[in-house]
This record gives structure tokens, C-alpha cells and sequence, in this order.
């Protein structure tokens, strides 16, 4: 598998490549096509779904495994290696613990209105970058479950789907968003929001 990725992307290092579950893919865009079959199965069973608080650890990683265990076989599982963006790999439960915390506390206190809650939720689940790849994709769907499960508000409209790759001009906002709220700045992230 020899290819390159999109802006924003984190590359997967040879040992995560073993990973993946078909040999015969060869480019990025078979890759996105079968990850994206994958995520279609997952919200098919996260509509049917009794139970499971995306704001517990367990249910963080079941989720991550169901959107890409049929193509990685390490999804679910925290990455081991270092990344050009994330926290230390051995920080990762720790902070996303934190997160958890800080979000449930969020939820309960009603601390911030619904989509400042969810930008800060979605901006610390892909700042610590917990997988080794779909952090993106795995926190824009867990944000989605937190405003709705927690919130009883609708879904973010990320993009006209699922798939930002599909839409460069929103994926650009997005990540120029990230990178501000990286810097502290929460607010481009709460406009790309809604909020």
C-alpha cells in the first residue's frame, strides 16, 4: 500500500500498515472506499444500538472497532507509536479520561450550550488522537452520539455526508478550524459547528 495522504491526515507507520486486513488494496482511494462501507455498517447498528455511553472508555473503543475492525486489526486499540499530531501514546488513557470527565461534568452542569460542548468534546478527542488512524471520523461521529445522547440535540452537519475528503472546501474550514483551536482559539470551531 503506497499512497498519500490527504492534508490533515496522520501517516501510518509500516508496523499499523500490517494491519490492514485486505492485501490487494493498493491506493488511498480504495482504502476510503472500503473504511467508508465499514462506518455505513457501524451507524446501521448504532441506530439499533440499547445502551453504551460514549462518554465511558469502553464504549469510546467498541465504537472506534465497529467503524474500522472490518478493515484494521488493531481498531479499538490506543496506538502505540508516535504521531505528527496527538498526546504520548501512554497518555492517552489518561487524558481521554480526562476528557470523559470533563464532558459528563459539561452534560450534568450544563456548563456550555450543546455546540460549544461539542466543539470542545470534538477538538480534545482529536488533539489526544487516541487510534492510529479515523480520529477524525471516530470524533465527529462520537461528538454526534454526545448531542444527542446527552444533549437531546441533533446532529453536527459536518458535510453533505460522512466523508469530508468529498468536500475539500469544508474540509479546508475544518482542519483551519483544528489548527485554531490548537492554538486556543475555540471560535472558528464553534462557527464550523453551528455554534
Amino acid at each position: 500500500m503506497n499512497f498519500v495522504e490527504p492534508d490533515g491526515a496522520t501517516p501510518l507507520d509500516p508496523d499499523e500498515r500490517l494491519g490492514l486486513k485486505f492485501s490487494h488494496i493498493t491506493t488511498r482511494g480504495e482504502l476510503d472506499e472500503l473504511e467508508q462501507a465499514n462506518i455505513e455498517q457501524a451507524l446501521g447498528w448504532l441506530s439499533r444500538r440499547r445502551g453504551g455511553d460514549i462518554l465511558d472508555d469502553a464504549f469510546v473503543r467498541k465504537l472506534h472497532k465497529r467503524l474500522f475492525g472490518e478493515v484494521w486489526s488493531w481498531a479499538g486499540e490506543y496506538r502505540q507509536s508516535e504521531k505528527n499530531i496527538g498526546v504520548d501514546p501512554l497518555q492517552i488513557p489518561v487524558q481521554l479520561r480526562m476528557l470523559l470527565d470533563d464532558a459528563r461534568f459539561w452534560a450534568e452542569n450544563r456548563t456550555y450550550v450543546p455546540l460549544e460542548a461539542a466543539a470542545r468534546f470534538h477538538h480534545r478527542m482529536v488533539q489526544i488522537h487516541p487510534f492510529a488512524n479515523g480520529n477524525g471520523r471516530h470524533a465527529r461521529i462520537a461528538t454526534d452520539i454526545m448531542l444527542e445522547d446527552h444533549y437531546k440535540h441533533p446532529p453536527i452537519l459536518w458535510v453533505s455526508g460522512l466523508d469530508l475528503l468529498a468536500d475539500s472546501n469544508r474540509r479546508t474550514s475544518y482542519i483551519s478550524a483544528l489548527r485554531a483551536a490548537d492554538a486556543g482559539d475555540i471560535m472558528p470551531l464553534l462557527d464550523f459547528v453551528g455554534g
